[in-house]
Formats: C-alpha cells, structure tokens, sequence
C-alpha cells in the first residue's frame, strides 16, 4: 500500500508541475521561441521538479530503500503519467494517440521520452537515501 500511495504522489507532483509549465510553455514562450527550444528549455526544469519529488515521496513515505520497491514506485508512477497523458491531455489537446506521436519534434520528442525513463527510475536512484 505504501508504494502505490508514494506512486501516485510522485506522479501527482510531476504531472502537476508539467502541466503548468506546460501551460506557460505554450501559451508564453513558444510564441517567442519556437516549440522546440520551449521543450528543450522545460526539460532541465522537470529534471530538476523530478528529482525533488522522488526524493521527497521516498522520504516522507519511507519507501523502503530496495530496488524492487524503489523501482516499482517510478514504474507505477509512470504507469499513471502514461494514462494521465493519453487520456487527458491528448483529449485536452484533440489529437488521437498516433496523432500525438506523429507531431512530436524528433530531437525535443526523443529528450521526452528519456525523461519519461529517468522519471520511473528516479525513485530508484534515491535508494542512497
């Protein structure tokens, strides 16, 4: 019970930090910047909301510090993050899922997709803790 409580405030955490910096993104500095250089600007922000948030849930919850505990805390997390971003913002957003995949940018999609790996191991990487 422990793990899916600290999944779903990790992912909460996140996914509420992404969508408001996704929304200032869109609304504020893509205009200015381009869709990609906005992306790529977000993405060390997130990293660092990232780190924080696993960080905090695995110590606040004291998720216990093993690999399989750590481990499917972030997979759990990403489970959500997944779904949340499927089923919500694509909605949101009107696009269906190829869609989606078909008009993300290569380089600022690619980095997404690598910070959606860093997101469900992150909690892992807190096991020094």
């Amino acid at each position: 019970m422990r793990i899916l409580t600290a999944s779903s405030l990790y992912f909460a955490l996140v996914f509420g930090a992404g969508f408001v910096l996704g929304v200032v993104r869109t609304l504020f500095v893509a205009p200015h910047v381009g869709t990609r250089s906005a992306e790529l600007m977000e993405m060390p922000v997130m990293l660092l909301v990232t780190v924080a948030a696993a960080r905090w849930t695995v110590v606040r919850l004291a998720v216990p510090s093993s690999t399989l505990a750590r481990l499917s805390t972030g997979c759990i997390a990403l489970l959500l993050m997944l779904a949340a971003e499927f089923g919500l913002v694509l909605r949101i957003r009107g696009l269906s899922v190829r869609q989606y995949l078909a008009t993300r940018d290569r380089v600022s999609g690619t980095a997404y997709y690598v910070m959606l790996v860093v997101f469900a191991v992150m909690p892992l990487l807190m096991a020094k803790l």
